[in-house]
C-alpha cells in the first residue's frame, strides 16, 4: 500500500506538470489578449504594451511557463490579472462551496443509485427494473442546464419551496440543505443514473453466484443473504463508479454554479475564462487535476478494506 501511495505521488507530480503546460500553452495559443481586456476600449497601443511588459506576457512562452512552473513549486500559483488578488487565496475562498456542492451531489447519487440499482437487481425483470432503467437513460441523457431551469421555474418560482440561487452555508445545516437541494438534484442525477446501472449489474452478477446459492442453501435470512454476501462483493465496481463520478462532480460544476449563481471555482473558472485571466485559470484547472487524482487513490485504498484479496505489490 507504502508503494502504491508512492507511485501515485510520483504520477501526480507528472500529471500536474502535463496538464500545466496544456492549459498554459492552451491559453496563450488561444484568440484573445488579457493586455487589451484590462485596458479597456479607451487604452492606446502605448497603454496596452505598457500592461503586457508589466505581466510579463512579452517574454517567450517557454520563459513564462518555466517561470510559472518554479511558482507552482514555490506555492506561488500568481497573481489575478483583473483583480489583482492572489489566486490561491481566490481558489481558497471559493473552493467551500464547490466542495459543499460535490459532496451534496454524490449523496444525492448514491441514495439514489444504489438504492435503485439494488432493487432493480431484486425485481429483475419486473415493471420496477423497466422503469428504473427508462429513468436511469434519461438522467444521464438530461443536459444539466435545462434540468437546473426547470428545477428552479417548478419548486423555486412557483411552489417557492426552495430559494432560487445562492450558497451561504455549509450542506450539513438546514439552511444549507435547502440552498444545495436543486443545484445537487441538478448535479448529482447523470451520476445516480450510472451509480444506479452499474449497482444493478454488479448486484445481479453476484446474486446468481455459488456462495450465494450456498447460504441460501444452509438458511441463512435472506436479507443477511443480500447485505453480508452480495451487498459487500457487489460494492467494488460501484465504488470506482462513485470515485470516478465525484473526480468528475468536484470539476464539472461549471454548469450547475452559473445556473444557480454559486460562487464555487467553477464559476470562477468561467468568469476567468473570458476574462483572459491566464493565472486564474491554470490554478483552478491544476486543483481540479490534483483532487481528481486524490479521489481515485483513496478509492484503490479502500479497495483493499473491502477486498482482502486485492494486491497492490
Amino acid at each position: 500500500m507504502a508503494g502504491l501511495i508512492v507511485r501515485r505521488v510520483f504520477q501526480l507530480v507528472l500529471l500536474l506538470i502535463g496538464i500545466s503546460f496544456i492549459v498554459f500553452m492552451s491559453m496563450h495559443i488561444a484568440p484573445g489578449d488579457p493586455a487589451s481586456i484590462i485596458g479597456g476600449p479607451t487604452a492606446t497601443k502605448e497603454d496596452v504594451e505598457a500592461i503586457r511588459e508589466n505581466l510579463g506576457l512579452n517574454e517567450p512562452l517557454l520563459t513564462q511557463y518555466f517561470d510559472y512552473l518554479r511558482g507552482i513549486f514555490t506555492g506561488d500559483l500568481g497573481f489575478s490579472y483583473q483583480t489583482k488578488q492572489a489566486v490561491s487565496e481566490a481558489i481558497i475562498d471559493r473552493f467551500p462551496n464547490t466542495l459543499n456542492l460535490a459532496i451534496a451531489s454524490i449523496i444525492v447519487a448514491i441514495v439514489i443509485g444504489v438504492t435503485t440499482g439494488i432493487i432493480s437487481a431484486l425485481k429483475h425483470n419486473t415493471w420496477f427494473d423497466g422503469l428504473s432503467t427508462v429513468i436511469a437513460l434519461g438522467g444521464i441523457s438530461i443536459p444539466n442546464f435545462w434540468l437546473g431551469a426547470i428545477l428552479i421555474l417548478v419548486f423555486a418560482v412557483n411552489l417557492q419551496w426552495f430559494p432560487v440561487g445562492g450558497l451561504t452555508e455549509p450542506f450539513w445545516t438546514i439552511e444549507g440543505m435547502k440552498q444545495l437541494a436543486l443545484p445537487a438534484i441538478t448535479l448529482g442525477t447523470g451520476s445516480a443514473a450510472m451509480i444506479a446501472r452499474m449497482s444493478r449489474s454488479a448486484m445481479l452478477e453476484v446474486i446468481r453466484a455459488d456462495y450465494v446459492r450456498t447460504a441460501r442453501a444452509k438458511g441463512v435470512r435472506e436479507r443477511t443473504v443480500i447485505m453480508l454476501h452480495c451487498l459487500r462483493n457487489a460494492m467494488i465496481p460501484v465504488i470506482t463508479v462513485i470515485g470516478l463520478n465525484f473526480g468528475f462532480l468536484l470539476g464539472g460544476t461549471i454548469i450547475t454554479e452559473s445556473v444557480f449563481a454559486i460562487n464555487g471555482v467553477g464559476r470562477l473558472m468561467i468568469e476567468s475564462i473570458a476574462a483572459r485571466d491566464f493565472p486564474m485559470v491554470q490554478g483552478s484547472v491544476l486543483l481540479v487535476a490534483t483532487l481528481f487524482v486524490l479521489v481515485n487513490l483513496i478509492v484503490d485504498i479502500v479497495y483493499a478494506f473491502i477486498d482482502p484479496r486485492i494486491s497492490y505489490e
